[in-house]
């Protein structure tokens, strides 16, 4: 049975800094892209950024890049997204996912290719 598992969240100050995990059982990332998405009431999921895990490429969203960063372990079991900066607007249900395949930003950014996703984790910014 396959599981993602997100962790990490929490409430910080803006400013502040977070570091999300995701982790899975069941499979393993080594051929697969990983995503990270966040999504609030009312409004539709959104791809904040995704590692290749095989390449290594990895992809971010306009209004998180130079504030978040993406990696993966030296066992490739587990996926981290440190956010720093974090803002007010940033304030959102994080979700990991994955998927069978690689491509350009526009594809690994988009919800619909994911075919495995976890449950959230909750990151409250507080102005």
């Amino acid at each position: 049975d396959v599981q993602l598992q997100a962790s990490g969240g929490g409430f910080v100050q803006a400013g502040g800094s977070l570091r999300l995990s995701c982790a899975a059982t069941g499979f393993y990332f080594d051929d697969r892209t990983i995503g990270w998405f966040r999504q609030v009431p009312g409004k539709e999921r959104e791809g904040v950024s995704s590692i290749s895990i095989p390449y290594g490429r990895t992809y971010y969203s306009d209004s998180v890049k130079g504030r978040f960063t993406i990696s993966t372990n030296s066992a490739r079991d587990t996926v981290n997204l440190e956010m720093n900066g974090l803002k007010p607007e940033d304030t959102a249900v994080y979700y990991c996912a994955a998927f069978d395949g690689f491509g350009s930003a526009g594809r690994v950014l988009g919800a619909d290719v994911y075919n495995y996703w976890g449950k959230g984790t909750l990151v409250t910014v507080s102005s």
